[in-house]
C-alpha cells in the first residue's frame, strides 16, 4: 500500500506531473475501493462483528467527537480562523479512511483479529458520521444554516439502507448460486457478483450513503454466515462462497491498487509554501491533535495497552475521506490556499505513518 501511495505522489503533480487524477482514473479508483470493501464484507464474520459492536460504537464516537473538538478549538481559538473554516478543519480531522485502514491490516495479515473487527465497525460508523457531517457543513456553507429535516432524512436513508441492502443482496446471491451450475458460459459468478456489487454501490450513492458501504453490504450478504435484522441466521454454501472469493480475487487485485495510487495523485505538495511559518505551525498542531483524538478514543474501551494502541493507530488514517472534506472546503472558498496546504500535509502524514506504527506494534 505504501508503494502504491508513493507511486501516485511520484507520478502526480507533487513530483513528475506525468499523470493527473482525471475523471476516468477516479472512476476506476472508486470501483477499486468498492471491491475492496466487498472483499472485507465477504471475509467478515457477522456474529463476531456484532459482538464487538459496543466497543466499535465507543471508539467511533470518541474518534469523531474528540478530533472534531480538537481541530475546531485549535483553528478557532489558537489560529484565529473563522467559525466556518474551523468547522471544516474539525470535520476533516473526524474522518477515518476505512479503505486505507482495512488494506494496512490485510497487508499485515491481521484482518481477522478482534481488534481489526473493532476497527472495522468503528470505521464504518465514522464513515456514516462523516457523510452526515459533510452534508451538514455543505448546507451551512451554502445557505448559512442547517435544516434538521434534511439531516434527519439522510440519517433515515442510511439506516434503511444498512438494514435492507444486505438482505436483498443475500437473496440475489442465492439466485446466482442456483443458476451457476447450469450456465453454459464461464465466468457467471464474477460477472454477476461484480454487477451486484456495483448495483448496491449505486443504490448507496443514490440515497446519500458512501458507495463503498454498498460493496460492504453485498460482501456481508455473501459471507459464510449472515444474520437477518431479526437475528435469523442464514447459512451459505461454503463451497460457493469459496469459489466466489477465488474468482473475484483477480478482479479485486486489479482495481484496488488504482485507488491508493489516486490518493497519492490527489496530493499536490507543490502547492505548499514551505517558507510559511503559519503552514508549519498549524500543520504540527493539527497533526498532533489528529493522532491524539483517535488514540484517546481507543483507550476508553477496556482492552490491553497494546491492543488500544493498535486500534488507535488503525483509526488515524484520513486518506480519501479527509481529502473530500479538504477539497470541498477549497472549492466552496471556505479554505484559502494556506489552510488547504496545511490539511494536505496532515492528511498525507496520517495516511502513511500509521502503517509503520502498526507494523511495529505487531512485529
Amino acid at each position: 500500500m505504501i508503494g502504491e501511495l508513493f507511486a501516485g505522489i511520484v507520478l502526480g503533480p507533487s513530483l513528475l506531473g506525468w499523470v493527473e487524477p482525471v475523471e476516468a482514473i477516479r472512476l476506476l479508483a472508486e470501483i477499486g475501493i468498492i471491491l475492496l470493501l466487498f472483499e472485507v464484507g465477504l471475509e467478515t464474520d457477522v456474529a463476531r462483528l456484532v459482538r464487538t459492536g459496543f466497543e466499535s460504537i465507543v471508539v467511533a464516537a470518541a474518534g469523531a467527537i474528540l478530533p472534531m473538538a480538537f481541530g475546531f478549538g485549535a483553528s478557532y481559538f489558537i489560529f484565529s480562523q473563522s467559525m466556518l473554516t474551523s468547522l471544516f478543519v474539525g470535520g476533516t480531522l473526524t474522518a477515518t479512511s476505512i479503505g486505507v485502514t482495512v488494506r494496512i491490516l490485510a497487508d499485515l495479515g491481521k484482518g481477522q483479529t478482534r481488534e481489526a473487527r473493532i476497527v472495522l465497525g468503528a470505521a464504518v460508523l465514522d464513515d456514516i458520521v462523516g457523510v452526515v457531517l459533510l452534508a451538514f457543513l455543505f448546507e451551512f456553507s451554502t445557505h448559512g444554516g442547517v435544516s434538521l429535516i434534511n439531516t434527519g432524512r439522510v440519517l433515515l436513508f442510511i439506516a434503511v439502507f444498512m438494514v435492507l441492502a444486505p438482505v436483498a443482496a443475500r437473496f440475489i446471491a442465492s439466485t446466482i448460486k442456483r443458476y451457476e451450475p447450469s450456465s453454459r458460459t464461464g465466468g457467471l459468478i464474477p460477472t454477476t457478483v461484480v454487477s451486484l456489487v456495483l448495483l448496491f454501490a449505486w443504490l448507496a450513492h443514490a440515497i446519500g450513503v458512501p458507495e463503498l458501504l454498498g460493496g460492504f453490504a453485498a460482501g456481508l450478504a455473501l459471507s459464510r454466515r449472515f444474520f437477518l435484522p431479526m437475528g435469523i441466521a442464514m447459512h451459505t454454501d461454503d463451497d460457493f462462497v469459496e469459489r466466489a472469493e477465488l474468482q473475484m480475487r483477480p478482479i479485486i487485485q486489479l482495481f484496488t491498487p488504482i485507488f491508493f495510487v489516486v490518493v497519492g495523485l490527489s496530493l499536490d505538495f507543490r502547492s505548499i509554501d514551505l517558507t510559511s511559518s503559519f503552514v508549519w505551525s498549524f500543520s504540527l498542531v493539527l497533526l498532533l491533535l489528529a493522532f491524539a483524538g483517535k488514540m484517546l478514543g481507543a483507550f476508553i474501551i477496556r482492552e490491553s495497552k497494546r491492543v488500544s494502541l493498535i486500534i488507535g493507530a488503525a483509526m488515524v488514517p484520513r486518506g480519501e475521506v479527509g481529502l473530500i472534506f479538504a477539497e470541498l472546503g477549497l472549492s466552496s472558498a471556505v479554505f484559502n490556499d494556506e489552510t488547504y496546504a496545511v490539511l494536505v500535509i496532515v492528511i498525507a502524514i496520517t495516511t502513511v505513518f500509521p502503517a509503520f506504527v502498526l507494523k511495529r506494534l505487531y512485529y
